[in-house]
């Protein structure tokens, strides 16, 4: 099993900026990806981001390229989200998975086997 914890998330202003962290704890040398996703009340969960746990290449929503940067710190076992010039329309819950199988492209939440509980992010005009 992994444990997922997120946190950094707040009340913000749009154009600022706010990084969200996600601890994972467990059996961690298991993970293959680690991901971020959003979710807004009556909208499907979005993928925003993600990065592999070994080789670290990145894949972004294309309405995140270039706001948004994802990183990890493998010793730490802790994933980053940074992101930039904010906009309500970021204004969401964000939620931190884990990959263990393999199953399809890390775009997709459905093959992401582990989840945290979300942090809440606020961007107001």
């Amino acid at each position: 099993q992994v444990q997922l914890v997120e946190s950094g998330g707040g009340l913000v202003q749009a154009g600022d900026s706010l990084r969200l962290s996600c601890a994972a704890s467990g059996r961690t040398l298991s993970i293959l990806a680690m991901g971020w996703f959003r979710l807004t009340p009556g909208k499907e969960r979005e993928f925003v981001a993600r990065i592999t746990w070994s080789g670290g290449s990145t894949d972004y929503a294309d309405s995140m390229k270039g706001r948004f940067t994802i990183s990890r710190d493998n010793a730490g076992n802790t994933v980053y989200l940074q992101m930039s010039s904010l906009k309500p329309d970021d204004t969401a819950v964000y939620y931190c998975a884990a990959v263990r199988t393999f199953r399809g492209a890390y775009t997709r939440s459905e093959v992401y086997d582990y989840w945290g509980r979300g942090t809440q992010v606020t961007v107001s005009s």
